[in-house]
């Protein structure tokens, strides 16, 4: 260990992981090492006996559930856009052969009170139960303007620039309701809350069209894909491509006290004794507590069931999204399900997550509309965690330090962390134009 390494990652959570994987390809000596036993860190799967213990505190659950090993439960569960920028870096770095992805069945959203399917194309919002007759046409109109829009060509444009338009602006040229705004915002171009609004179009054009382009490229009835065996998967792909490119893997390091200079630049990590010298540290905010600060707490439900959710066509992967608006809340809820379909329970058995940032210190309460939407479940399971995110100005010290996972049951806002900190890391833009076909050898 007594070695000097350009890059040490400290923590295997998804974004460690995927920064690793990047750097490695880019020819960077990296060591990651993990103070636990596992990979994933806040973000790694659990059997059903592990689940018990870190939820109830007993070693074994009730056989009834069925057997633990075919239960693959996400710590944070989050589905892919299937043309979006995670299963581009994944593609970029390879890693794509050591996955097996299958396409997500369904895309909801709760507006007046229903669970409805997310309509993204003219036709569906023709069809779609969200929306009265007239209102249906104007949608249409708005999806057929978002359709055809393409930045260079200014003839798609309708006159207007959307980097100085606001969405707002966009959207009451349509004029298009609350409730067709909410939906849109939050179901389709997946933000979390309503500053979009007010801010330049472009972003919540371009966001759509990713939604729309990822729903036709699987034909599928949701724009998203999940690998099989859960996302517990990732961080152990990576873990093998770093090796492939030199980089070394160690976990159940224990304290991995990071060290630093006169000038608090680091210089590297000590872990039972041994200090790895480096120039940069990448890690999660555990590892580097008094440089972070508490951004907030996400509250979350997890359940087992014997059924899809309902109303969601009998879909055996699934996101509903609550706009905050719906509920008279400050943020959105997410409600995630998935099933033995993608390998992460057994025959018959669903898993379904209720998250939301917390808003009071009762997560029962708080997340009872999204639990209300899951029908009978078998077991449940209530959990609160801290959010936090980097204070420290990495030009000075060489830290950089990811932000906690947020409640959001998509990896968009992820992805958008990891990117901003390899061009932190490196200088350089990642660049995502890759050929897109390299994942979908995963559809069935």
């Amino acid at each position: 260990m007594d070695e000097e390494y350009e890059v040490i990652v400290l923590g295997t959570g998804l974004k460690e992981c995927i920064l690793s994987g990047l750097l490695s390809v880019d020819g960077v000596k990296v060591l990651h090492m993990d103070r636990n036993d596992y990979y994933g860190g806040e973000s790694t799967s659990l059997n059903l006996n592990q689940l018990w213990k870190k939820f109830r505190g007993e070693e074994k659950a009730p056989e009834h559930l069925g057997a633990s090993r075919d239960y693959n439960v996400d710590m944070m569960p989050k589905f892919m856009m299937g043309n979006g920028k995670l299963v581009r870096t994944l593609i970029h770095t390879d890693v794509t052969k050591y996955l097996s992805f299958k396409a997500v069945d369904g895309s909801y959203v709760f507006v007046k009170g229903k669970v409805q399917k997310v309509p993204v194309t003219p036709m569906e919002a023709l069809k779609s139960p969200l929306m009265g007759i007239f209102e249906k046409r104007r949608a249409g109109k708005f999806f057929s303007y978002v359709q055809d829009y393409d930045e260079k060509d200014p003839k798609t444009h309708n006159g207007m620039d959307l980097t100085k338009v606001t969405t707002k602006e966009l959207i009451a040229k349509f004029g298009l309701d609350d409730n067709t705004i909410d939906f849109i915002g939050h179901a389709v171009a997946l933000h979390t809350n309503d500053q979009h609004l007010n801010q330049p179009a472009l972003d919540t054009v371009m966001r759509m069209k990713l939604y729309a382009e990822s729903l036709a490229r699987f034909q599928g009835t949701s724009p998203y894909i999940y690998p099989l065996y859960g996302l517990g998967e990732l961080p152990q792909a990576f873990a093998r491509l770093s090796a492939v490119y030199g980089g070394t893997y160690m976990l159940c390091k224990p304290e991995c006290k990071v060290e630093f200079d006169d000038e608090g630049k680091v210089i590297g990590v000590t872990s039972e004794g041994e200090t790895a010298k480096c120039k940069k540290i990448v890690c999660d905010p555990s590892y580097l507590p008094n440089k972070v600060r508490k951004i907030g707490t996400v509250a979350r439900a997890i359940a087992i069931m014997s059924h899809p959710i309902p109303n969601t066509n009998d879909s055996h992967s699934v996101q509903v999204i609550i706009p905050q608006k719906q509920l008279g809340r400050k943020s959105d809820m997410y409600v995630f399900c998935c099933s033995y379909s993608h390998n992460v329970a057994p025959k018959g058995k669903f898993i379904a997550f209720v998250s939301t940032d917390a808003e009071t210190d009762n997560p029962q309460t708080e997340l009872k509309a999204g639990i209300d939407l899951l029908g009978p479940v078998d077991e449940i399971f209530f959990d609160m965690y801290d959010r936090y995110e980097p204070v420290n100005e990495p030009a000075l010290d060489n830290c950089f330090i990811s932000t906690s996972y947020d409640a959001t049951t998509h990896f968009e806002t992820t992805v958008s962390d990891v990117l901003n900190m390899y061009t932190l890391i490196t200088g350089k833009q990642l660049d995502l134009s890759v050929d897109l076909s390299a994942a979908s050898a995963a559809e069935e």
